[in-house]
């Protein structure tokens, strides 16, 4: 299995907008749980007025820019195509999706790499809803609306995952590559459709689990931004219904 893991390349891509105050500790988090891994973390950040990119280049500074690549866009064009650009810029054989607010912490990327070496799977991806798993920081009706939605797309997609609006995940590249193409969604919508499709597809998804449970899956805690405020809201709920139906019809 090591000597697998040698072999492999991970590019882990990062979408920031006002990050300024989380991205350098994601960055050293990574670094210190991967550590005897190859890899390279993608920051693709769209035009922050924070000075999220003055800080990301002093990271260049500190871990090279061969380790750490800014792709920065002039400004907010949604969270779908920040993958598709990154992944332009991707040179592993293998793709990490992640938020850079901390809401998912680099010390579980060890077990993903490890739950895909075991398995052989084209994804593997965290899920908040099994027994042991779940969010932390988050109020009441924020649980309920994510609650609510993910039941709402079980109901009428029936994936095969039970975590649809997770965005954290690893991603066989050839494979991201393939079911990226076959998207339209832009906002947060694009988790879901990329799941979906690659489960209609026939790839081999595993779901991310630290604790055996009775029915073999694994659950993955998440915990709200440490730093800043979260960027759903209304519009995102409405887009989210609007994806789930145009899913439902093409899918």
């Amino acid at each position: 299995m090591e000597a697998k893991e040698e072999k492999n390349k991970y590019s882990i891509i990062v979408p920031t907008y006002n990050e300024r105050l989380n991205i350098a500790l994601i960055v050293y988090l990574i670094f210190k749980h991967l550590q005897n891994v190859n890899f390279e973390i993608i920051v693709v950040d769209d035009g922050s007025p924070d000075g999220t990119q003055e800080i990301v280049k002093q990271l260049q500074k500190v871990y090279g820019e061969d380790r750490i690549l800014l792709r920065p866009r002039p400004k907010k064009l949604g969270l779908g195509t920040a993958y598709m650009h990154g992944l332009k810029h991707a040179n592993g054989n293998f793709v990490v999706i992640m938020d850079a607010d901390l809401s998912h912490h680099p010390k579980y990327l060890p077990s993903f790499i490890k739950k895909q070496l075991e398995t052989g799977a084209s994804i593997v991806t965290g899920t908040r809803y099994v027994k042991g798993g779940g969010v932390h920081g988050w109020n009441l009706m924020r649980k309920l609306t994510s609650r609510g939605a993910n039941v709402l797309a079980q109901t009428l997609l029936w994936p095969g995952v039970s975590d649809l609006t997770g965005s954290f995940r690893l991603y066989k590249k050839s494979v991201l590559e393939d079911v990226i193409s076959s998207c339209v969604s832009k906002g947060y919508v694009f988790q879901m459709e990329m799941i979906v499709r690659a489960s209609r597809q026939g790839y081999h998804i595993e779901e991310m689990l630290f604790c055996k449970n009775d029915d073999n899956s694994v659950p993955i805690t998440f915990v709200d931004r440490v730093y800043g405020s979260s960027k759903l809201g209304g519009s995102e709920i409405v887009e989210y219904l609007k994806g789930l139906l145009y899913l439902l019809v093409t899918t």
